[in-house]
Protein backbone atom coordinates (compact mmCIF):
# COMPACT_ATOMS: atom_id res chain seq x y z
CA UNK A 1 0.00 0.00 0.00
CA UNK A 2 1.20 3.48 -0.76
CA UNK A 3 3.12 4.83 2.25
CA UNK A 4 1.90 8.39 1.64
CA UNK A 5 -1.71 7.20 1.85
CA UNK A 6 -1.01 5.28 5.06
CA UNK A 7 0.60 8.35 6.61
CA UNK A 8 -2.40 10.48 5.57
CA UNK A 9 -4.76 8.08 7.37
CA UNK A 10 -2.59 7.98 10.49
CA UNK A 11 -2.28 11.79 10.51
CA UNK A 12 -6.07 12.15 10.20
CA UNK A 13 -6.48 9.92 13.24
CA UNK A 14 -3.72 11.66 15.19
CA UNK A 15 -5.17 15.14 14.55
CA UNK A 16 -8.37 13.99 16.23
CA UNK A 17 -6.66 12.06 19.05
CA UNK A 18 -8.55 8.91 18.08
CA UNK A 19 -5.54 6.64 18.41
CA UNK A 20 -6.32 6.27 22.11
CA UNK A 21 -9.42 4.28 21.13
CA UNK A 22 -7.74 2.12 18.50
CA UNK A 23 -6.64 -1.01 20.32
CA UNK A 24 -6.47 -4.24 18.29
CA UNK A 25 -9.70 -5.68 19.72
CA UNK A 26 -11.82 -2.62 19.01
CA UNK A 27 -10.27 -2.16 15.58
CA UNK A 28 -11.03 -5.79 14.70
CA UNK A 29 -14.62 -5.29 15.84
CA UNK A 30 -14.92 -2.08 13.83
CA UNK A 31 -13.44 -3.79 10.79
CA UNK A 32 -16.04 -6.55 11.05
CA UNK A 33 -18.87 -4.05 11.48
CA UNK A 34 -17.77 -2.07 8.42
CA UNK A 35 -17.49 -5.29 6.40
CA UNK A 36 -21.07 -6.07 7.43
CA UNK A 37 -22.18 -2.62 6.30
CA UNK A 38 -20.47 -3.30 2.97
CA UNK A 39 -22.31 -6.61 2.70
CA UNK A 40 -25.63 -4.95 3.51
CA UNK A 41 -25.46 -3.14 0.16
CA UNK A 42 -25.77 -6.51 -1.59
CA UNK A 43 -28.60 -7.90 0.54
CA UNK A 44 -31.67 -8.95 -1.45
CA UNK A 45 -30.16 -7.83 -4.77
CA UNK A 46 -28.26 -9.48 -7.55
CA UNK A 47 -24.61 -8.55 -7.68
CA UNK A 48 -25.25 -6.52 -10.82
CA UNK A 49 -28.19 -4.61 -9.31
CA UNK A 50 -26.28 -3.87 -6.12
CA UNK A 51 -23.30 -2.48 -8.01
CA UNK A 52 -25.42 -0.38 -10.35
CA UNK A 53 -27.73 0.95 -7.60
CA UNK A 54 -25.35 1.26 -4.64
CA UNK A 55 -21.95 1.88 -6.19
CA UNK A 56 -21.09 4.95 -4.07
CA UNK A 57 -22.30 3.32 -0.85
CA UNK A 58 -20.23 0.24 -1.68
CA UNK A 59 -17.18 2.41 -2.33
CA UNK A 60 -17.68 4.26 0.98
CA UNK A 61 -18.00 1.06 3.00
CA UNK A 62 -15.06 -0.55 1.24
CA UNK A 63 -13.00 2.55 2.06
CA UNK A 64 -14.00 2.16 5.73
CA UNK A 65 -12.91 -1.50 5.68
CA UNK A 66 -9.56 -0.56 4.18
CA UNK A 67 -9.04 2.34 6.59
CA UNK A 68 -9.71 0.15 9.63
CA UNK A 69 -7.38 -2.46 8.13
CA UNK A 70 -4.60 0.14 7.99
CA UNK A 71 -5.29 1.19 11.57
CA UNK A 72 -5.23 -2.43 12.75
CA UNK A 73 -1.97 -3.14 10.93
CA UNK A 74 -0.49 -0.05 12.57
CA UNK A 75 -1.73 -1.09 16.03
CA UNK A 76 -0.11 -4.51 15.57
CA UNK A 77 3.06 -3.08 14.01
CA UNK A 78 2.50 -5.09 10.83
CA UNK A 79 3.84 -3.98 7.47
CA UNK A 80 0.91 -4.21 5.03
CA UNK A 81 3.03 -5.01 1.99
CA UNK A 82 4.98 -7.68 3.84
CA UNK A 83 1.94 -9.46 5.25
CA UNK A 84 0.15 -9.42 1.88
CA UNK A 85 3.21 -10.72 0.03
CA UNK A 86 3.69 -13.45 2.65
CA UNK A 87 0.04 -14.47 2.47
CA UNK A 88 0.10 -14.57 -1.34
CA UNK A 89 3.22 -16.75 -1.24
CA UNK A 90 1.49 -19.19 1.10
CA UNK A 91 -1.71 -19.06 -1.00
CA UNK A 92 0.37 -19.89 -4.07
CA UNK A 93 1.64 -23.02 -2.33
CA UNK A 94 -1.86 -24.01 -1.19
CA UNK A 95 -3.46 -23.28 -4.56
CA UNK A 96 -1.04 -24.30 -7.32
CA UNK A 97 -2.23 -23.16 -10.75
CA UNK A 98 -2.22 -26.67 -12.21
CA UNK A 99 -4.66 -27.89 -9.53
CA UNK A 100 -6.78 -24.81 -8.88
CA UNK A 101 -7.16 -23.09 -12.25
CA UNK A 102 -10.83 -22.29 -12.85
CA UNK A 103 -11.96 -24.03 -9.67
CA UNK A 104 -13.40 -22.66 -6.44
CA UNK A 105 -12.44 -25.75 -4.49
CA UNK A 106 -10.81 -25.28 -1.09
CA UNK A 107 -7.12 -26.18 -0.98
CA UNK A 108 -7.64 -29.30 1.13
CA UNK A 109 -10.01 -30.72 -1.50
CA UNK A 110 -7.87 -30.13 -4.58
Amino acid sequence: MNEELIQMLLAFREERNWGQFHNPKDLAISLSLEASELLENFQWKSSEDAVSQKRQDIADELADVLIYSVYLADALDLNIEEIIRDKMRRNGAKYPVDKSFGKMTKYNEL
